[in-house]
């Protein structure tokens, strides 16, 4: 009994991982990656499935299929989280309209386009970022680390072309 609830749990923490995985490798324009993934995906969850339906006068294990599921979903943002495919741009505004922070960006070897903007209590300094998803904690440190009173705006582009930071991010 309690091997039949492991393996309903486990079957589908694993199903709804590479459930998680293929979107996300879709997302990307993996596909191909996300093909493979999901033939395993399918196997993985038919297999579950069977378990649970050849076993349906159990409640617990309906119960353990469930459990499994929530614990998929959260495994698998855990790995979309470590993998973190893809680009963050950082939209930055900083009070001093002095450029240092755009050069010490730049040494750092992040790319880094900037402007002046008015701001309500007078001119501010713009900045759009560029980096690797694996390294959006670092670059907000780095930025926080010079200017602790930056607002920050992060986002995931979907799309972009040109600029020379391009050839070095891929």
């Amino acid at each position: 009994m309690l091997s039949i609830i492991l393996t309903i749990i486990v079957i589908n923490l694993t199903y709804v991982s590479l459930f998680t995985l293929r979107v996300l490798f879709t997302f990307k324009g993996l596909r191909v990656i996300a093909s493979v993934v999901s033939m395993v995906e399918v196997f993985v969850y038919l297999m579950g499935l069977k378990l649970v339906l050849d076993n349906l006068d159990e409640p617990i294990n309906i119960a353990a299929y469930c459990f499994g599921w929530g614990l998929g979903v959260y495994v698998g943002s855990r790995i979309e989280k470590k993998l973190a495919l893809g680009y963050t741009v950082f939209e930055v505004v900083v009070n001093d309209t002095d450029t240092d922070i755009c050069r010490y960006l730049r040494e750092k070897n992040y790319g880094v386009t900037s402007w002046f903007a008015d701001g309500k209590d007078g001119k501010r300094l713009v900045m759009k970022v560029l980096a690797k998803r694996k390294e959006e904690q670092k670059l907000r440190n780095t930025i926080l680390e010079v200017a602790p009173r930056a607002f920050i705006i992060s986002y995931e582009p979907t799309t972009f072309n040109g600029g020379f930071l391009v050839k070095n991010l891929r």
